[in-house]
């Protein structure tokens, strides 16, 4: 989620009038005695930066999109196990590019509105504000829960490949894809569809940004969905550290023995493999055996480090909305001023993850994963060579070519 705050200097342009000016109750935020002193506002970065970050990140979904999609399409993958897994990490970095470009543009949108001195308008909770709110909880939501069901489908299809192959199909993918997201969509849209007006989307500080109420006005309705919103989410990536840890365990105990168990494997299939057939088979199953080897750790790693930054981006927004809620649930009145400036820092790194999601899958490719797993073996086995030397002896046909031309 991309969300432009004005910065300080952005003051300057509203119209101190009160038909342009809102109460602080539309910006949700506690009411101050007349004597004290309101809290600074938070430096926001210029609206130039803003829209850098919202650009950049759109440009480095399409490029994991691409990367996805060719592997996809890739010859070797086709039939195997890695295409619900592909599935997911494609629908994931569509909602991540949707959520740099829907709510980007509205957040410039109330922006502009209000450097000219409308803001969302006197009336809180209009049309423009319910679609930010329920546009920042589905694209907030869907790649939480979508992150949780990649964990899911890795952790059973290295723990449990047969039933993996079993119950892990394109279509069973596709259908995981369309309920999670159905779940996201449903509670976004609560606020949308109830006739009644209890349960709204509401301007957030500074006034670009719209979401359930945090600190004051909320009733049982909004408080109950907010918190249902920040625990699935906090669910999800309990869940998602959970099967990582399960998968990585067995991934550790699978190679553990195999170490144990090579030198009789690899002598027997010497002894058996005296006939030409034999030897091929033999070859043909190492190649599969090595392939899934690399596969499981080019899945797992960039499931562990999508999990690592959703965690690190998400965590604090999430708990912050839970403590807000909870806190206002019982009754213990306004939150002290700077409570608001907490949620808006929440959401700044939440927005994050969707600025290094797609650099998980350009970064951890294969590739790259195989290269660098070259680099690191020689390394070890001659600590004494340089990075040059061990570029050299990676491909010294081609040094040798080089040479001769």
């Amino acid at each position: 989620m991309t969300t432009i705050v004005p910065s300080a200097s952005d003051s300057r342009d509203f119209d101190p009038s009160p038909a342009a000016s809102p109460s602080p109750s539309h910006w949700n935020l506690p009411l101050a005695p007349p004597n004290s002193t309101s809290p600074p506002q938070l430096p926001a970065p210029p609206l130039g930066m803003s829209c850098i970050t919202m650009v950049t990140g759109a440009l480095s979904n399409l490029m994991a999109l691409v990367i996805v999609g060719r592997a996809r399409a890739g010859k070797r993958l086709r039939g195997t196990r890695a295409r619900p897994y592909l599935q997911l990490a494609s629908a994931l970095l569509l909602h991540d590019l949707g959520a740099h470009l829907i709510p980007g543009a509205l957040a410039m949108k109330l922006h502009a509105r209000q450097r000219r001195g409308l803001g969302i308008g006197p009336a809180a909770g209009g049309p423009l504000c319910q679609l930010f709110g329920a546009c920042m909880v589905y694209f907030g939501l869907s790649p939480l829960l979508l992150g949780g069901a990649m964990a899911m489908e890795r952790c059973l299809g290295i723990s449990r490949p047969l039933l993996h192959a079993r119950v892990a199909t394109p279509g069973h993918a596709r259908a995981a894809v369309l309920m999670l997201c159905g779940l996201a969509l449903l509670l976004a849209l609560v606020p949308v569809l109830d006739g009644t007006g209890g349960v709204r989307y509401v301007p957030q500080f500074p006034g670009t940004w719209c979401f359930l109420p945090l600190h004051a006005n909320g009733t049982r309705g909004s408080t109950g969905l907010g918190l249902l919103f920040s625990s699935l989410g906090l669910a999800a990536l309990g869940l998602s550290l959970l099967c990582n840890t399960l998968s990585g365990a067995a991934l550790l105990q699978r190679r553990l023995g195999t170490s144990r168990g090579g030198g009789d494997g690899g002598g027997g299939r010497r002894r058996a493999g005296w006939s030409s057939g034999s030897a091929t088979s033999s070859l043909s199953e190492s190649s599969r055996s090595r392939t899934s080897r690399w596969l499981d750790i080019e899945m797992m790693s960039q499931l562990a480090a999508i999990t690592v930054v959703s965690c690190l981006c998400w965590s604090p927004f999430l708990i912050i909305i839970m403590t807000s809620l909870l806190r206002l649930h019982r009754g213990s009145g306004h939150e002290e001023g700077g409570a608001e400036r907490l949620v808006l820092l929440g959401l700044r790194l939440a927005s994050w993850n969707q600025v290094l999601d797609p650099w998980v899958y350009i970064l951890l490719r294969r590739a790259v994963l195989k290269r660098a797993g070259r680099i690191l073996h020689l390394q070890h086995s001659n600590p004494r060579r340089t990075p040059e030397a061990t570029d050299r002896s990676v491909k010294p046909g081609a040094e040798r070519r080089a040479t001769e031309i």
